[in-house]
């Protein structure tokens, strides 16, 4: 018989959804260890557990696919057959129905005007700790978007204020917020988007421990530091409100020691070969547990906890880093709930990482 293990290896079911369909009656093990509680599988099985792994990927609801599996091995296919084709029906109609709201939507959008990131009339001049404008920039530049079909997040957002300067990037599954001190400049909160490029030859320049000079004069920026200038065009789009995002529910907190966390990282479980849907990359999924005592633990495949997070191993990584510190505070809310890496010295730097759902 296979074990729970080898059957999610091989139908592409997560361990956690195995345990979930045996609950829910869909996928009954063929038997359950009475001590260990651990399940195994008829060599059968697997291939309903293959098809009920596809049925689910098409979006088929539950009640549908016990109806399926049911009838799958039925010499009378009338009953699978008419479930496909419902299920496509409900498909194309709940297509036709987004399409309908976003084009409202996007009228809406067409109509709204958002002074705030307009570049039009736009000027500002400040000046910047150039040590602490290259510390932020170096906790947010990993988070920042490549994706061609949002140009606006390849960039990073300068947030400008009377006394502070915040930059951000963000690529929909992370973001990155880190601030710097800025002096001679009073007026409105001025907004403009760096496009990668430019912000890594703003970033070159700042070499000495000398204020730098920001400025927007329009559509364009400019960073001046002694002899030197980096400039260029701004991105004329508008970049989502960072401010409404990045405060997710108050969760636990621990102060881990980064060496050791990332080592731990590096080589503890993962669950493997994860894939995202909206641009098809694989990656890594590890699985933390936050203790009430603050102790983080990384989980192996089949012991999940309904309290764990899953997150990106690859992005936790990169966030420690970002945050350049020997400890960080790691915030855990819900599972649903973004994950956050926080200095212990300066919580307007900081990252969250959007978690990954651990249950097909």
């Amino acid at each position: 018989m296979r074990s729970i293990g080898e059957m999610a290896r091989d139908s592409g079911l997560s361990v956690s959804a195995l345990r979930f369909y045996d609950r829910a009656g869909v996928l009954v093990p063929a038997w359950v260890d009475p001590v260990s509680g651990y399940r195994w599988y008829e060599p059968e099985q697997l291939e309903e557990a293959r098809l009920l792994a596809r049925l689910r990927r098409a979006g088929m609801p539950l009640a549908d696919i016990r109806l399926v599996l049911a009838g799958w091995s039925s010499v009378d296919t009338h009953l699978v057959r008419g479930l496909f084709q419902a299920h496509l029906r409900r498909l194309e109609l709940g297509l036709a129905d987004a399409r309908n709201e976003f084009s409202a939507l996007r009228a809406l959008l067409d109509h709204r005007e958002n002074p705030m990131t307009s570049l039009h009339g736009t000027n500002a001049r400040l000046s910047v700790s150039a040590p602490q404008l290259a510390a932020a920039l170096d906790a947010v530049r990993f988070a920042a978007g490549t994706d061609p079909d949002l140009p606006m997040l390849d960039g990073i957002l300068f947030d400008l204020a009377a006394d502070e300067l915040t930059v951000v990037a963000t690529d929909r599954y992370r973001m990155a917020v880190a601030q710097a001190a800025a002096s001679g400049y009073d007026g409105p909160r001025v907004q403009v988007i760096v496009p990668l490029p430019l912000a890594d030859a703003m970033r070159a320049l700042l070499r000495g421990g000398e204020p730098v000079r920001l400025t927007v004069d329009g559509g364009r920026v400019s960073l001046e530091s002694d002899d030197r200038q980096a400039a260029g065009q701004c991105l004329d789009l508008d970049f989502p409100d960072y401010r409404r995002l990045v405060h997710p529910p108050a969760g636990r907190r621990a102060l881990v020691d980064v060496a050791a966390f990332r080592e731990a990282l590096e080589a503890g479980p993962v669950r493997a070969g994860r894939v995202r849907k909206q641009d098809g990359e694989s990656y890594d999924v590890s699985v933390l547990r936050l203790a009430d005592d603050g102790t983080v633990t990384l989980c192996e495949d089949g012991e999940d906890d309904q309290d764990d997070v899953g997150v990106n191993r690859t992005f936790l990584l990169e966030a420690l880093t970002a945050g350049a510190r020997s400890e960080l505070i790691l915030e855990v809310g819900a599972p649903t709930a973004p994950l956050a890496v926080r200095r212990p010295d300066d919580e307007q730097t900081f990252s969250i990482l959007m978690p990954v759902r651990l249950e097909d």
